[in-house]
């Protein structure tokens, strides 16, 4: 009985140990199964995305992560040249083709473009935002103007000679072509062998230096003259480091302006101009009055114009200023004699003497006192004003009228 009971204990418990032998086998065979399983699904969905090409422009932008920029007409953006042909430019501007500038555009900034490379950076404004065939299409003139500026600022700094071309004769001068700028060069930057020929100048090349550059005044200025008269102005030059202001010349005058006298100054190779109100202390109106072309007058220089190789000058500076000493001359009640030499709506004004005048004020002239022009009259000073060159005179009366004050 005992080993009855012994053996099927020992069965059992050999079946037990069957029992869970067979069960953990299948649950690590499944376990891998599912593993390898999620793994093959896995790689079957990444071979999937990877083999589908995109068939829109959406799926291929969603797809690069790339954003498009928007554009629109008359905007100024920054491009990449990308390739450049005889008659087209391409350009990256970030949209979602190469934007073109036409054949028109290239024309018209030929210069430029030839120095532009592929793989520049450039600035264009969009002038359609999408042509027929769905490219933007570029201006570049703006970046050329840009450019050409900029080039004429630095020859301005160097001091190189540029060709320009005749168009225009006007008053002050000639407008000329400047690479696609409007240019000017005033007669007196023109040299003596073609300051009075001008016209033969129009649709001819002509050799210049830059001397003015401002962009926001549109100010384009050229001299011809710094090229043909290179040697002379650099003369004048040397001459003009050896004078003073303050320095006195024996001048010939060689010329007479309604603004004033052109005066050639010793044997400096020099011209100076004495401006009309440096002529003389009296009120000069008419320049040709007091000198004509050929007289001979000391002058003073009162500064140096460098730039223009032109020197500021006086006659008057060298004689005494009358008013240093009026008030020795002229005290109040002083009597005096002068003459008419204008006439104003408040008044008479009357030269006491060279740079002298004084006014009679129309309260002080009697109704039956007639006073005109030319006319001498005997007078008395009532006040000086020193600081602002002003006299107040009366009129000397045989007897003083009812009411005159």
């Amino acid at each position: 009985m005992t080993k009855k009971i012994a053996l099927k204990t020992k069965t059992a418990s050999a079946s037990v140990k069957a029992s869970a032998k067979q069960n953990l086998v299948p649950a690590k065979t499944k376990t891998a199964s599912a593993s390898v399983k999620a793994s093959a699904k896995q790689n079957t969905s990444l071979k999937a995305a990877k083999a589908k090409v995109p068939e829109t422009m959406e799926e291929l932008l969603a797809q690069t992560g790339y954003v498009p920029k928007g554009i629109k007409t008359g905007e100024l953006v920054e491009g990449v040249i990308t390739e450049k042909t005889p008659r087209t430019v391409y350009i990256d501007i970030g949209g979602k083709t190469e934007g073109i500038i036409s054949d028109r555009e290239v024309k018209l900034a030929k210069d430029y473009i030839r120095s532009l490379q592929v793989g520049d950076k450039i600035k264009v404004v969009i002038l359609q935002a999408e042509s027929d065939k769905g490219q933007p299409l570029l201006s570049i003139k703006k970046a050329a103007l840009d450019s050409t500026w900029e080039e004429f600022d630095q020859k301005l700094k160097i001091g190189e000679i540029v060709v320009v071309r005749g168009r225009e004769v006007n008053r002050g001068g000639l407008i000329v072509d400047a690479k696609g700028l409007q240019g000017f060069i005033p007669t007196s930057q023109f040299g003596a062998k073609l300051s009075k020929r001008l016209e033969d100048l129009i649709n001819r090349n002509i050799e210049v230096k830059t001397i003015e550059v401002d962009r926001e005044k549109n100010r384009l200025i050229f001299s011809e003259r710094e090229v043909s008269e290179a040697s002379l102005l650099k003369a004048q030059e040397e001459a003009l480091g050896k004078v003073k202001d303050g320095d006195v010349f024996d001048g010939v005058i060689t010329g007479v302006m309604p603004f004033g006298l052109f005066v050639k100054v010793g044997d400096l190779g020099l011209e100076g101009l004495v401006h009309i109100s440096e002529i003389s202390w009296e009120k000069v109106e008419d320049p040709a009055k007091f000198y004509k072309q050929g007289d001979q007058a000391k002058v003073k220089v009162l500064a140096a114009d460098k730039k223009l190789g032109k020197l500021n000058l006086s006659i008057k500076q060298l004689a005494l200023d009358p008013w240093s000493i009026i008030e020795e001359k002229y005290q109040p009640e002083t009597k005096a004699k002068g003459k008419v030499v204008r006439m104003a709506p408040f008044g008479a004004f009357v030269n006491l003497e060279p740079g002298i005048e004084g006014l009679i004020h129309i309260s002080k002239i009697p109704a039956e006192k007639s006073v005109q022009v030319g006319d001498e009259v005997n007078c008395y000073v009532e006040s000086v004003d020193k600081d602002h060159r002003r006299m107040s005179l009366g009129l000397v009366l045989a007897e003083k009228p009812v009411g005159y004050k």
